[in-house]
């Protein structure tokens, strides 16, 4: 069962921990790549809050991006601001969800994502705080897929294991923890285990990590599509 109410309080103390990181830089640190190819730090952050707005968009019904070549615009357009300019915009985005996340709403609608995928209103918090805290570690500053929590771990897991289910180029593969925690994902034939630190399978499932640190059995590591 989707606590949305509780998802909105991880996301808001996931987003005033970036914020209080990216206060401290200045604007030489903001230049300096990400671990995302071809993006600085500056890109990343640009997309924070792009994606703040696209997704209060989403809560009122309305179309989350105008199209995919404006979003990118838009992005390439925020990424070169300076560092005052950059953290005010994250903090006013950031308090635009907020307050529509306070207006009296059905959480169990239906809602419309990019691409014509459909979910539930419900889901809107924990995939905002997914954004938040993933590319937080990509910012390349201290902050780790480690630093995580266990439960918001699990839960994207969880996600993108069910994402690369069904799919028949990604063999049937049974995930595991060292503590004993699994998952299933790929298609209906193969039998490939990999096991490894629940952050070292996020990584590679999020395509943030290679898969070094995991181990496998019954055939190799599976190549998975691009988020």
């Amino acid at each position: 069962m989707i606590d949305h109410s509780r998802d909105l309080a991880s996301l808001y103390e996931a987003t005033d921990r970036l914020i209080d990181a990216v206060s401290s830089w200045d604007n030489a640190a903001l230049a300096q790549p990400s671990r995302l190819p071809g993006w600085t730090r500056g890109h990343v952050l640009a997309h924070l809050s792009r994606n703040a707005d696209a997704l209060v968009n989403v809560l009122r019904g309305l179309p989350m991006y105008k199209d995919a070549e404006t979003r990118d615009a838009d992005i390439e357009h925020g990424a070169d601001r300076p560092l005052d300019a950059q953290l005010a915009d994250l903090r006013e985005t950031a308090d635009r969800f907020r307050a529509v996340a306070k207006e009296p709403a059905d959480w169990n609608r239906t809602v419309e994502l990019r691409n014509g995928v459909t979910d539930s209103a419900s889901r809107v918090p924990f995939r905002r705080w997914v954004e938040v805290a993933l590319h937080h570690v990509d910012l390349g500053a201290g902050y780790e897929l480690e630093d995580l929590p266990e439960e918001f771990v699990d839960r994207e897991i969880d996600f993108l294991a069910d994402r690369w289910s069904g799919l028949a180029n990604v063999p049937r593969t049974l995930l595991r923890t060292p503590d004993g925690r699994t998952w299933t994902t790929g298609g209906d034939s193969g039998d490939v285990t990999v096991t490894g630190p629940a952050a070292d399978l996020l990584g590679w499932l999020a395509g943030r990590r290679d898969g070094a640190a995991l181990t496998t059995e019954g055939g190799p590591l599976p190549h998975l599509p691009a988020l």
